[in-house]
């Protein structure tokens, strides 16, 4: 008389855990926006989709400031981004032209201006 019942099992398999990052299919990590959202106390209640949203935002708009910094550093023949591409890409943008007008983007190093470091004493 050992016939096998229909019960539930006690330890069902476990599905593996994705982060909210990975669910919204975004780069940018919306734990750390979460948390820097709650610890700034911006607002008593938070809901769960403001920090996948603010994330995505800011993908978008990193993203998009990227593609116009690209392509001022490839039409002055540099394989890198510096600070300057960045700069002109958002004067050239109407939109983060007004993003940009109360902030300053530091200039960089300059090419042959940097100094050896003083070797440290015994």
């Amino acid at each position: 008389m050992s016939r096998k019942r229909n019960l539930p099992q006690c330890n069902p398999p476990k599905k593996h855990a994705l982060s909210r990052s990975s669910r919204a299919e975004l780069q940018f990590p919306v734990s750390r926006v979460d948390r820097y959202l709650r610890e700034g106390r911006y607002a008593q209640r938070l809901s769960s989709q403001a920090p996948v949203f603010l994330a995505g935002v800011l993908e978008y708009l990193t993203a998009n400031i990227l593609e116009l910094a690209a392509s001022e550093a490839r039409s002055s023949r540099k394989m890198r981004i510096a600070p300057e591409h960045v700069q002109r890409a958002a004067s050239h943008n109407e939109t983060l032209s007004s993003l940009f007008q109360a902030s300053s983007v530091s200039p960089g190093a300059e090419e042959g201006a940097e100094e050896p470091l003083p070797e440290a004493g015994r």
